[in-house]
């Protein structure tokens, strides 16, 4: 494995272990550990698919196609127009959530040294940090995001260490599975990497060999975290405090300081600030190039410093305003981000391969295993899932 494809497993993995990741125990913290455990692998193997499937559509066409061109390739104008708006809706409510869940950790941050900015200055402030690094394109995203997956890695792995001798088995054992509907947003959003892989097809000059690996170690490595950062805070914070903190405004500084006051240890405070602040970081990060991409690729513009200027502006402007007039709309945007997620990353996929495959006889250079009863299965769970969703928001 060369460095390349380390940082693009590390994009994936980035793209994927972000807010949501803080989001999930506290999303899940009904159903219970074992439930949400799960559910993770089920929904991680619907949208791993799901991702090898774009993956599999996209190289049909040439290089820095995007899921608009695909889906109006594929699945004419119905398809385009269902593209565009669940992927706007989708990476904007994403971007929105981790814009929100950035501001709330540096105000955080900032009034713990006394300096007092208001939330549309340190949502504005956290935008600013981050957004050049996007404008600059793919390769700087890369470079930061190895610098970062680095030290995320290594302090999840060091906070879960020391999180792990506090942990309770009878708080494990709590939850009912009644409540999965509430939670299964979360859970396919916290799946959410399969956004970045047509720049990344780009990126690796469409090696499907190393594209197919990438995706799939890339997005292993979110599912095991992911299980073992659920065990470490469904079994240290109780559930009904987890509630609490799912519906505070400010859900990400509460998480860590509710943390910080059952425990009172130095090194697990430092560690969780520390890990929080990369994973909304990352998660921005991967969202924001994404975006850009797609937003360049759908309105047909060149790589010119005025439309790339052009473009940050469409990425970052409606993200800010949400946040601006809605500054407590974290877990809010990251549970509607959920269905347009499963429709957009899953169920669109299996669409468009259909298509592809058995009405327009695409010869591929590659192709997902298991042919129609694959995508009808994908097609049928990420329906399901949908109406699921529907139904928790609606009810």
């Amino acid at each position: 494995m060369n460095i390349k494809q380390f940082g693009g497993i590390l994009l994936i993995t980035g793209n994927a272990i972000g807010g949501g990741m803080l989001a999930l125990p506290l999303a899940t913290a009904q159903i219970g550990f074992f439930n949400s455990s799960l559910f993770l692998i089920i929904c991680w193997g619907i949208m791993l698919t799901g991702g090898l499937l774009i993956l599999e559509v996209n190289l049909w066409f040439p290089p820095h196609s995007h899921l608009i061109s695909m889906a109006r390739a594929t699945l004419g104008v119905p398809g385009e127009i269902i593209a565009w708006l669940c992927y706007l809706l989708l990476l904007y409510a994403l971007l929105s959530a981790y814009i929100a869940g950035g501001s709330d950790f540096l105000q955080g941050v900032l009034q713990k040294v006394d300096i007092h900015f208001s939330a549309i200055a340190t949502t504005t402030l956290f935008v600013l940090i981050l957004s050049p690094i996007i404008y600059k394109g793919m390769h700087s995203v890369d470079l930061m995001n190895r610098i970062l997956m680095g030290g995320k890695l290594f302090i999840f792995c060091l906070l879960v260490l020391f999180l792990f001798p506090f942990i309770s088995t009878k708080l494990l054992r709590q939850g009912n599975v009644y409540h999965l509907p509430h939670s299964l947003t979360i859970i396919i959003t916290s799946f959410g990497f399969a956004a970045i892989i047509p720049s990344l097809r780009s990126y690796f000059h469409s090696n499907i060999k190393q594209l197919r690996l990438v995706v799939i170690l890339g997005s292993l490595i979110p599912l095991i975290c992911y299980i073992f950062w659920n065990a470490a805070i469904m079994g240290v914070i109780p559930t009904n405090k987890l509630l609490i903190i799912a519906k505070s405004s400010q859900s990400t500084s509460h998480l860590t300081n509710t943390l910080s006051y059952l425990l009172n240890k130095s090194n697990i405070i430092l560690l969780t600030w520390m890990f929080t602040s990369i994973c909304l970081a990352t998660s921005f990060l991967g969202v924001g190039i994404s975006l850009s991409d797609f937003l360049m690729d759908g309105l047909a513009l060149t790589q010119s410093k005025k439309n790339k200027f052009i473009v940050s502006l469409l990425t970052f402007t409606p993200p800010l305003l949400i946040i601006w007039l809605y500054p407590a709309s974290f877990m809010l945007a990251l549970n509607y981000a959920g269905i347009w997620c499963a429709t957009l990353l899953a169920l669109l996929p299996a669409l468009m391969a259909w298509s592809g495959r058995y009405k327009q006889q695409i010869d591929a250079p590659y192709q997902v295993m298991g042919g129609k009863s694959l995508l009808c299965l994908l097609i049928l769970s990420s329906s399901i899932i949908i109406g699921h969703a529907v139904i928790a928001d609606v009810f």
